[in-house]
């Protein structure tokens, strides 16, 4: 039996506000269709929830209001990060947007279309994704769950991490409640770290009540709307875990099918329009908020490479115990592939200017 044909018998996961039965069916009347999204994120979220709206209006207007996406953010149909990819693939809701290392529990292979530790950044896992096979392997994972994907934002590189202490030994994340999700999660875990899978609108809370010690957002745009630096000011700017964050459209694959064609193409172009759009509004957000959070008393710090050491170790544990899933050996292997491959020019050329740039211009 498929994962899919399992996940349509099942009722919806915990979390969920609602039994099936409660859910809006997909409209079609008269020619206009409507789909409902489902998203992990809590509505007005910056940058991730603009993302998601900024798809389902664009299809909207590109079709004159025939095929219309209505979005139901997170908490207002389901509740919960599974409830979200259960809603869809039981076919329940039509679509979700929203991190695709949250199913890493569905199947591991899920991380790599967000991010892996120790992975692409936001420029390589496009080349990979658009012109070296990634998407094909998005599609071949989703078939198992009955899904249809596509990137649809990016954050870029994120930070890593709000704590209430400094940092100085890897043996500092031993008892540590760390809110961080995905494989990098599993990772750090693996320090001893005790680790959490919160949704993004629930963060500020429990790192205000003391339920985590520190949490990984995105980076300083998004965290300092957020508001994590009125908790405290330790914030290290780098991390292992995201070093280029996709975000996905997940459709139910029944659903999909049954779209005109010309529909379908409007969600692709929606898709990859978003995808490159979200990037460039967290880059061009992030350094002006980061000079702010600063002002604010925030302390900017960067982990010692021997904690890096251990990030890599433990990343490395991760990736391992996974290797026996040939469809995550098949993503992996691809996706190391064309990591090579991209970073072969990029550190001759691009990373080599932008270095001697700032140098000339005085900009470090």
């Amino acid at each position: 039996m498929k994962r899919r044909d399992f996940v349509k018998n099942t009722t919806l996961g915990i979390g969920g506000l609602a039994a099936a039965s409660a859910f809006p069916a997909p409209a079609i009347a008269a020619g206009r269709e409507k789909l409902t999204m489902v998203t992990a994120w809590g509505r007005g979220l910056a940058g991730v929830f603009d993302a998601a709206d900024r798809v389902a209006k664009m299809v909207t207007e590109m079709s004159d209001g025939q095929l219309e996406i209505e979005i139901k953010a997170q908490g207002e149909l389901v509740s919960g990060l599974p409830a979200v990819f259960d809603a869809v693939t039981s076919g329940q809701a039509d679509m979700y947007h929203a991190a695709d290392y949250y199913y890493v529990g569905q199947h591991p292979a899920f991380g790599f279309f967000t991010a892996v530790p120790f992975g692409m950044t936001a420029i390589e896992l496009n080349n990979w994704y658009y012109f070296m096979g990634g998407h094909e392997l998005h599609l071949e994972l989703g078939e198992e769950f009955g899904l249809h994907s596509f990137l649809a934002g990016n954050t870029g590189a994120q930070a890593g991490g709000w704590f209430r202490k400094e940092i100085n030994s890897a043996s500092d994340f031993k008892g540590l409640k760390f809110r961080m999700p995905g494989l990098g999660g599993k990772a750090l875990g693996k320090l001893g770290a005790s680790v959490q899978t919160i949704p993004g609108s629930e963060v500020y809370q429990a790192l205000a009540s003391g339920a985590i010690d520190g949490t990984e957002w995105i980076g300083p745009w998004a965290d300092e709307k957020a508001g994590f630096f009125e908790i405290t000011k330790f914030f290290y700017t780098s991390g292992f875990h995201e070093p280029g964050s996709g975000l996905a459209l997940g459709i139910n694959k029944d659903r999909w099918d049954k779209l005109k064609p010309s529909h379908q193409r409007m969600i692709e172009i929606a898709a990859g329009e978003v995808n490159m759009w979200n990037l460039h509004q967290y880059q061009a957000n992030n350094s002006q908020a980061l000079e702010r959070l600063i002002a604010n008393g925030v302390k900017t710090l960067s982990f010692p490479d021997d904690v890096w050491d251990a990030f890599g170790e433990a990343a490395q544990e991760v990736m391992e115990e996974n290797m026996g899933d040939p469809l995550f050996k098949k993503v992996s292997d691809s996706m190391r592939d064309s990591m090579k491959k991209s970073s072969a020019w990029y550190s001759m050329a691009e990373a080599s200017y932008t270095a001697q740039r700032d140098r000339v211009l005085g900009l470090g």
